[in-house]
């Protein structure tokens, strides 16, 4: 793979992203296991195609430790990053895998390694005991992409939090002093965590304040967080009442809907959570071609098919209820795409050119290679 990479630095600049997308598929379609760190949280053997995590002490308090993989030790100097991308894992909870494929497509952006921090979170869940995540909170394995609670005693925190803390670890002036964007990325199941995040958060108005652009990215999730009881309904899906509950009673809980929300989010309500949704800045990135009711990692609780019945067409209902919900005057600051010939693919996805524009800021114009996008087709 090393090899395979090093060929893709030799291509001309327009033809460097496409060729790294090959890499990066094959670097995220592995399924290794996280390497065990040592007593001082360095990884206990090397290998030089593996990327290694580092333990990151975390939160308020007595606080937590938590693994990350990033392009950079983050105990060490960073005064000269910039920028910062998330790059949130899926339902495998592989932020190896994650992680290499977005530093073979950040590297072929031939952005400046030394002023962008790549960082790939990595959620442990129940199955990953033995994998090196000893004395660190632990998820259910589908727990970790809505917001749930850490399962394992003396861990009481949501993963949403988890974001909350690693955002305030890099927006920390007194070490960072020169972040001036962070962009919070998710595909599959990441992009269900990144979206709930974008969402439920209450730091996101703060931290622009403060002169940094926060940013989210939410590439073919499973599902969306819908904000009133209502659903996509008609043959063509475009128009919109409540959910027959004879079908699915629960279709409106949460992570589907606001009933039942985690305590991250408690006492929220839907319609002041939508306004203020509607001022962050999101991009949305649906591929034409994940179109699979099928799909084997296809979210089919009957609350997610409440949304529809495939990711493409659940992303165009919801970009509908945005229009739907939205009052005279109000400003919806979301972009979206739809990513021409792609499926369920993070490399393609992130490496088209919407996507790595919306990613690594990279322009359309230097990514003539990447797949094409195109406006929703609502």
């Amino acid at each position: 793979m090393l090899q395979a990479f090093a060929l893709v630095l030799q291509k001309k600049p327009a033809r460097r992203l496409a060729c790294a997308v090959v890499a990066a598929a094959a670097l995220a379609g592995c399924a290794s296991a996280p390497e065990a760190p040592s007593a001082t949280g360095k990884p206990a053997a090397a290998a030089a195609a593996k990327p290694h995590w580092q333990r990151v002490h975390l939160g308020a308090g007595g606080g937590y430790d938590f693994p990350v993989y990033a392009s950079h030790r983050l105990d060490g100097d960073l005064s000269r990053i910039r920028e910062v991308v998330f790059m949130q894992h899926g339902l495998q909870r592989n932020g190896d895998d994650y992680y290499a494929a977005g530093a073979a497509l950040l590297k072929a952006s031939g952005r400046n390694p030394d002023e962008v921090l790549l960082i790939a979170p990595n959620f442990p869940g129940t199955p990953d005991q033995g994998k090196g995540f000893d004395g660190m909170p632990h998820w259910s394995v589908q727990g970790w992409m809505s917001g749930e609670n850490a399962v394992n005693a003396p861990f009481p925190v949501s993963s949403l939090q988890v974001l909350d803390d690693l955002v305030a670890l890099v927006t920390d002036k007194s070490r960072l002093p020169q972040v001036a964007k962070v962009t919070v990325a998710g595909h599959s199941g990441g992009a269900q965590i990144v979206h709930r995040y974008a969402v439920l958060n209450n730091v996101d108005e703060r931290i622009r304040a403060r002169g940094i652009d926060l940013r989210y990215v939410v590439a073919n999730p499973s599902s969306y967080l819908y904000f009133t009881p209502v659903r996509p309904a008609g043959p063509d899906g475009k128009s919109f009442a409540p959910y027959d509950k004879a079908v699915c009673p629960d279709y409106d809980k949460y992570r589907y809907g606001m009933q039942d929300i985690v305590p991250y989010a408690r006492g929220a309500d839907g319609l002041s959570l939508y306004k203020r949704y509607a001022g962050r800045q999101v991009t949305y990135l649906a591929g034409t071609e994940d179109n699979d009711p099928n799909h084997r990692v296809l979210d089919k609780a009957c609350g997610a098919e409440a949304e529809g019945p495939t990711r493409l067409q659940r992303a165009r209902g919801y970009l509908r209820y945005e229009r739907y919900l939205a009052s005279p005057g109000l400003v919806i600051r979301h972009q979206a795409y739809e990513v021409v010939g792609v499926g369920h693919d993070l490399a393609h996805m992130f490496g088209s050119q919407c996507g790595a524009k919306a990613v690594f800021g990279l322009p359309e114009s230097a990514n003539q290679d990447g797949a094409a996008c195109q406006a929703p087709q609502l």
